[in-house]
Parts: structure tokens; sequence; C-alpha cells
């Protein structure tokens, strides 16, 4: 088992379609690879290169070579398995790092935009709030 959690992006999909398009998403049909981040939106893919300097991916491009897991004892706990879509980053923690997967997801996608699925959790969806306007010459 995993703590799982999910980003994609916010204009994807109303909260209230969301449990349907999720389970389209997770049949993982897409045809292409699930480990390139070039797939992704600018914003997600913004935001998984940030999160994976902390928790980087257990396979595929930026996983841990076996001397750096050598090198680092707490490296292997903080590996991740991801699927990267089109539209969605999904991450697969380690139940020893949710807390810290979780908040670490949480600033991520509040500072690149993206919109977040607690899947482990009540699976609640939490949007990016919206960027205030300054209007110039008004006061």
């Amino acid at each position: 088992m995993s703590y799982d959690i999910l980003a994609f992006d916010p204009e994807t999909i109303t909260d209230t379609q969301f449990a349907e398009w999720w389970e389209e998403q997770s049949a993982w049909t897409e045809n292409h690879s699930y480990d390139d981040v070039g797939v992704t939106t600018p914003a997600l893919a913004a935001f998984y290169t940030e999160l994976t300097q902390t928790f980087p991916p257990m396979n595929g491009p930026g996983a841990p070579t076996d001397a750096q897991l050598d090198g680092d004892p707490d490296l292997e706990s903080r590996t991740t398995d991801y699927s990267i879509g089109t539209t969605l980053i999904y991450g697969a923690f380690s139940w020893s790092q949710a807390a810290q997967s979780q908040e670490l997801f949480l600033d991520l996608a509040a500072k690149h935009g993206v919109a977040v699925a607690l899947v482990s959790d009540d699976s609640s969806i939490i949007r990016p709030k919206p960027a205030r306007r300054k209007l110039w010459g008004r006061k």
C-alpha cells in the first residue's frame, strides 16, 4: 500500500465531474510513456520538477542510481512511483513519507497553480486560489 495523491490541471475537470474523469484517467490508456514529464502541461511539469528534488522517481528518468541510494540512507524511502499524464501527475509515496509528501505536494501545487486530489485521504479536491489582479490607477 502507498500514500497516493494526485495533481491535475484545474481547467481539465470540475469537482462534480471529477470521480468519473479520474476513473477514466486511472485506466492509464493515454498513448505515451507515463514517466515522461514532457507529455504534461508546463505548470504540472514545473511542479513535478520541483517535487522530485525531494521525492525522486522510483523508476525512469531522474531515478536515483544504486550509488546514490547507497550514499544516502534516507533516499530510498523518499523514492516515489509517479504516473504522468497529459493533465495529471499521480504520486504513490511510502506511508512513512505521507505527512511530508502531502505538505510539499500542497505547497508546490499552490505555487504552480495546479489542483490536488487527496486520493488516500478523503479524496477532497483542493484548487488553486485565483490570482489577485491589481487594478492600476484605482484607489
